[in-house]
């Protein structure tokens, strides 16, 4: 089967290399062998090959497979695992390995997929409103029951516009920034009711202060980071919330600069890779509003592009590509 791999974390153009490998064992008790079509390309899968912001890069003694969500059909069903059957779409998420065309996947992390919901939207049916759900839950803990004006970065990303979404279903005030004038358009068409500012404008910061009112939003969703974290801090109210989640941007920003002390700022960091912290029940009613949204709000789940696992260069290059709308996939044929 084909694979990516890397052995050193360093650029992903660079370390990447397409290999060809055995195909894994039967699956064992509670275990599922799935044949992956597609998988998306997230930030957070090339962080994970170029290294952390603030950790020293690793070199592994064995090769590392990108990848932690796909969709695909069952290949095979180990004992003891009941619902599932060969040749069943099925997505799945945190799986490591997800960059390879078969993975060995835990029965409790595999999702039918419903017939209504298409492939593309099946790869990309759970990192992504799972993303969603863990950002409202820290917003609704940042506000601290006093609700307030939201800032977020990133907007035009696929999370930025399910949390747009989210903002306009449940009514909180939302600021979107983007990083350009024609991405401010964009975001504008797609949600007139939602403020959209670029970053590009001189006065980025004073029209931001405007569409909160002058008091400072109480929490800043930051997908972007870098050396735009001071001006991002700079716009919250005092005792307000900086939520992390990404690491876009450029740059540094020193912590002390932020005035944390002084102005009880709080700065916070959320990953969806702790998801597996929730208890079983928490997670399967993830599951399901992931599932709910797939079906009901598919225009939200938008495929920038597809990419042969064969041609992953081409599809990390346009992972970067300014404008960007959507999440790239890598693809493998059926068989």
């Amino acid at each position: 089967m084909r694979t990516i791999a890397y052995e050193q974390q360093g650029d992903a153009a660079r370390v990447l290399r397409l290999q060809e490998w055995p195909a894994p064992a039967a699956p064992t008790a509670g275990q599922v062998l799935v044949r992956v079509l597609s998988r998306p390309i997230h930030p957070g899968d090339l962080a994970g090959v170029e290294g952390f912001p603030g950790l020293p890069r690793k070199r592994s003694t064995t090769p590392q497979v990108p990848g932690l969500e796909g969709t695909g059909v069952v290949e095979a069903v180990g004992e003891g695992v009941p619902g599932l059957k060969v040749g069943q779409r099925v997505a799945f998420f945190p799986v490591p390995g997800a960059w390879s065309e078969i993975v060995t996947v835990p029965a409790e992390l595999v999702v039918p997929v419903p017939e209504r919901v298409s492939a593309e939207t099946a790869a990309l049916l759970l990192v992504n409103p799972i993303t969603l759900l863990t950002l409202l839950r820290a917003v609704e803990d940042a506000q601290k029951g006093q609700p307030g004006p939201v800032v977020q970065t990133a907007a035009g990303s696929s999370i930025g516009k399910l949390v747009s979404a989210a903002a306009l279903r449940h009514g909180f005030p939302l600021v979107n920034l983007v990083r350009s004038a024609a991405g401010a358009r964009e975001s504008q068409r797609r949600f007139p009711e939602l403020p959209a500012i670029s970053t590009s404008d001189a006065d980025w910061s004073t029209q931001v202060r405007d569409a909160v009112g002058g008091q400072g939003a109480r929490v800043v969703l930051d997908a972007v980071g870098g050396s735009l974290t001071g001006e991002l801090a700079a716009l919250l109210a005092d005792g307000g919330t900086l939520i992390s989640y990404g690491a876009l941007g450029s740059g540094t920003t020193p912590l002390e600069s932020l005035a944390l002390v002084p102005r009880e700022l709080t700065v916070r960091g959320v990953s969806v890779g702790r998801w597996l912290t929730r208890t079983p029940a928490e997670r399967a009613e993830d599951v399901a509003f992931a599932l709910g949204l797939a079906e009901t709000s598919p225009e939200l789940f938008e495929v920038a592009g597809r990419y042969d696992l064969a041609d992953f260069a081409e599809a990390v290059d346009h992972v970067r590509r300014p404008g960007k709308s959507g999440t790239v996939l890598l693809t493998s044929p059926a068989s």
